[in-house]
């Protein structure tokens, strides 16, 4: 596979696909930023981890910043930095476990912030942003307006993730579709500053196992939700509960959990064929690469307890033998 199309493997969208071109002919850098902040679920754990892998095979040194100060900021685990620091070594642990290329170097925001030069990369960075700007920016953690106006140091978040693209000296940045905000605001402070714009490389957000109750509206599984996520520690019984009970309503596709599962994690990264165990009374026994599933999903070929059961399946085969290198650690 050619390097952009590993780069291009899973992914929303490339901003900008051209930059991404000229940057991988040469040796370029790249990261992804994520708050240690409880049990690492399938998609932090295992969905990224993955796509990291695409992009150092695609010639790109990767980082993974564990950014304590940005959770501590953002009041994750009560704000306390002892529990984020154990959480992001769990997260690096998982990482690691689940297959993550050793050419990946992690790093702590703390140790970032302990230089004078960060924070003088951050006045530069600050100076070149205005607060309507910065606002419109907080959704990547988030939080709202009304947050920020309460607690100042949420507007400094954003400042700190521009800075920690522009004091890496980044060519990319890996991120979920709600960190676009971050990104962009990177790419417009970079442009008045006269440093390179960071090529953004954003992955599909999966949605919550219970749904948002609405087919137009979208809830992204959480940490903070047990029975919204898959978590690395669930037992093979947990995982077959939250698959059971999960939204996954008849012939809808969209925001359907277990459809994006299978669309993000499995089909990509660990099988391209699908067995689906349907009574002979239904058609019986079916096969299918992942357009197949949702032209019979979407046709009502396949019944969602048929799918379910497949994808449990899958899943637990996935993360299995993660789990269980973790709990021999």
């Amino acid at each position: 596979m050619e390097n952009i199309e590993l780069l291009k493997r899973d992914t929303s969208e490339i901003i900008t696909e051209d930059e991404a071109l000229d940057a991988l002919k040469n040796s370029c850098k790249g990261y992804w930023g994520v708050e240690p902040s409880g049990l690492p679920h399938i998609a932090t754990g295992i969905l990224f981890t993955n796509k990291i892998n695409d992009m150092v095979r695609a010639g790109i040194k990767m980082k993974v910043l564990l950014a304590d100060w940005h959770a501590r900021v953002n009041d994750k685990l009560g704000g306390d930095i002892e529990k984020i620091r154990e959480s992001g070594e769990l997260l690096k642990r998982t990482m690691i476990a689940a297959g993550l290329d050793s050419r990946v170097e992690f790093i702590w925001a703390g140790d970032l912030v302990s230089s004078r030069d960060y924070w003088e990369e951050l006045l530069k960075v600050s100076k070149n942003s205005s607060l309507l700007r910065i606002r419109r920016a907080l959704p990547i953690m988030g939080r709202t307006e009304e947050d920020a106006d309460r607690d100042f140091s949420k507007y400094i978040y954003p400042l700190m993730q521009v800075t920690d693209i522009i004091y890496m000296d980044l060519d990319f940045a890996l991120g979920g579709m709600d960190q676009r905000h971050a990104h962009m605001l990177q790419r417009d402070v970079a442009e008045k500053m006269g440093v390179k714009k960071v090529i953004s490389v954003h992955m599909p957000l999966i949605s919550s196992l219970k749904g948002s109750g609405r087919m137009d509206d979208f809830k992204k599984m959480s940490k903070s939700d047990p029975d919204s996520a898959i978590f690395i520690t669930d037992s093979d019984e947990d995982i077959k509960r939250k698959i059971k009970h999960a939204y996954c309503p008849v012939g809808v596709t969209e925001n359907n959990p277990v459809i994006d599962i299978l669309k993000y994690v499995v089909f990509p990264y660990y099988q391209e064929r699908l067995t689906i165990n349907r009574p002979e009374s239904k058609g019986g026994p079916v096969e299918v690469d992942f357009h197949e599933l949702i032209n019979l999903y979407e046709n009502q070929k396949i019944h969602p307890v048929d799918l379910k059961n497949a994808a449990a399946e899958s899943i637990i085969n996935i993360i299995g033998p993660v789990r269980e290198k973790i709990e021999g650690d």
